[in-house]
């Protein structure tokens, strides 16, 4: 497939007026063809106005269209095939391996909210009967459900082409909602980026949806970021970065004649809290698995472990060897791009200079560009408590080991970190006492609490939670991983005292969509035998 370098807008291909901007291969810092035009504001306005247009038709798409519109983006990506790994690989400088298993996670979510779709319960549908002789007042019929807020538009993350980016969690969860999407693409995958985003077009022309449903435009961060969050078609954001842009995203929002959320994953720590009974058992192969998080995939990862929490005295000494063992055989791995490469080393350099810190251990640079050499720190809690500098994210390989005595240290020290994606323990039952007195802290900041694993690796199901207090996400009641990462697009609606001849079909009275419904507060199932029957569920209620 030829790459144009082109944005497409509402289902054509467009030349932007503005400058032009290349992808590069971060392992040989080598430009890559084609060069990509950018868009002009006044050209962002014909891709925000088209996801306006659309706006009507596809939030009223039946469920087996909708759904199976869904399923034909997962089979168009998988459709182009090594192209796509391919391509991927030169501009994230990722092996084939991690690729392929992000194309699979992007097309298993999608098609994991075409079965969301498909049983609808995301719709909520809840119905209020009507009681006519109630009193001392009647009640009018009053009926609810969820409808999509309107166009959103998604940002591209760095760290993940395909699962974090064009037809990824925030696209797909928007697209199941009904919003149409105006995506962004993250200027360093720009190949990667087109090559889905025509996956998702021939999906929109399969199905005869109106084109507006997905435009995929190349613009400069700040000016078109800004503009695409400013724009009044635009009524909510999906955004996976860096905590100074999210920031500034939010900022954009607020400030708007009418704010609209925004949906950001920032920064985490990740702390893990490694108990005594722990250090009973295999030490190196606890500091091994350790290191082999940080280091995953040059520990670009948001849920990459920046802070391991470790018992002083002798087990814990024996941990610290182990982890600085284990690091020294690590090399480095290609950065995704060369200003990620650099800001780790300012990163590492501003942690290491610090007082009270040191280097426990460290690895060797990698053979290609942008492979910095892995480094643990170390140090002790009260340095940790009293020191914010210590708690900044490193965007990489790199993590910091706390050393402390009492479970009253790691409450405190876990009382002053920041909000976070997660928190794991490492425990056996004798710590259980310990752990029990951690945990209500822990709920308070971070979104999933994980004991005998690591965080890296995010599991995209029904029951997952990938977000956390601020500034991990900067709304702490969302998810942006697994099927509730669909509610983040949706707005309830009352319906009180309309004509079945009015009633959107999700709350018309035979049910047209089999949805199961909440009748006074009672679950009813699609196909009991009152699913589709108001008037009889209104007597049974």
């Amino acid at each position: 497939m030829t790459l144009t370098g082109h944005s497409l807008i509402a289902g054509r291909p467009v030349v932007g007026e503005g400058k032009a901007a290349f992808g590069f291969n971060p392992a040989t810092n080598e430009q890559l063809e084609p060069a990509y035009s950018l868009i002009t504001e006044a050209q962002l306005k014909a891709a925000t106005s088209a996801a306006a247009e659309a706006y009507a038709s596809f939030s009223t798409l039946d469920p087996e269209t909708h759904a199976a519109f869904l399923d034909v983006i997962a089979d168009n990506i998988e459709a182009i095939g090594d192209e796509l790994i391919v391509r991927a690989g030169q501009e994230t400088g990722l092996p084939a391996a991690r690729l392929q298993g992000e194309r699979a996670r992007t097309t298993g979510q999608l098609r994991l909210f075409a079965k969301v779709v498909r049983q609808g319960d995301f719709r909520g549908a809840r119905f209020d009967p009507a009681l006519p002789e109630r009193t001392p007042l009647p009640r009018a019929d009053i009926r609810q459900r969820q409808i999509p807020l309107g166009p959103v538009a998604v940002f591209g993350a760095s760290n993940f082409p395909l699962a974090f980016s064009t037809a990824g969690g925030d696209t797909a969860s928007a697209l199941a909602a009904g919003c149409p999407v105006v995506f962004k693409a993250h200027n360093a995958h720009p190949g990667t980026s087109e090559l889905v985003g025509r996956a998702i077009t021939k999906a929109v022309q399969d199905y005869g949806l109106h084109p507006g449903v997905f435009s995929l435009i190349y613009g400069p961060g700040r000016s078109i970021g800004q503009a695409l969050v400013s724009d009044p078609a635009i009524k909510a954001v999906g955004f996976t970065g860096s905590q100074s842009a999210g920031i500034a995203l939010m900022r954009t929002a607020a400030a708007r004649r009418e704010p609209i959320p925004v949906y950001a994953e920032m920064s985490s720590l990740n702390p893990v809290f490694v108990f005594p009974g722990a250090l009973k058992g295999k030490v190196d192969a606890l500091a091994q698995q350790y290191v082999t998080a940080v280091t995953g995939s040059s520990g670009q990862l948001c849920t990459s472990p920046g802070l391991l929490f470790v018992p002083a005295g002798e087990a814990g000494d024996k941990l610290a060897a182990a982890v600085a063992r284990a690091v020294a055989s690590c090399a480095g791995q290609t950065m995704l791009t060369e200003g990620i490469a650099s800001s780790w080393n300012a990163g590492t350099t501003a942690l290491g200079g610090e007082s009270g810190v040191e280097v426990i251990g460290q690895g060797t640079p990698g053979s290609t560009e942008n492979a910095p050499a892995p480094t643990i720190f170390g140090t002790e809690i009260g340095t940790f408590i009293s020191n914010q500098v210590l708690h900044a994210e490193i965007f990489g390989a790199a993590s910091l080991i706390v050393r402390y005595s009492t479970a009253e240290e790691l409450i405190a020290a876990t009382q002053r970190i920041e909000g976070q994606l997660t928190a794991s323990l490492q425990l056996t039952e004798e710590d259980y006492p310990t752990a029990s007195l951690l945990l209500p802290a822990l709920e308070q900041k971070v979104g999933r609490i994980i004991v005998n694993g690591w965080p890296t690796g995010v599991e995209v199901g029904h029951a997952m939670v990938h977000g956390g207090p601020f500034p991990a996400t900067s709304d702490t009641r969302t998810t942006s991983v697994g099927t509730l990462a669909i509610n983040r697009f949706l707005r309830p609606v009352a319906y009180q005292n309309l004509p079945q001849e009015l009633l959107p079909a999700a709350l018309q009275d035979a049910n047209p969509w089999q949805l199961n419904r909440r009748i006074d507060g009672d679950l009813v199932l699609a196909h009991s035998p009152v699913a589709g029957d108001y008037e009889k569920a209104e007597v049974n209620a």
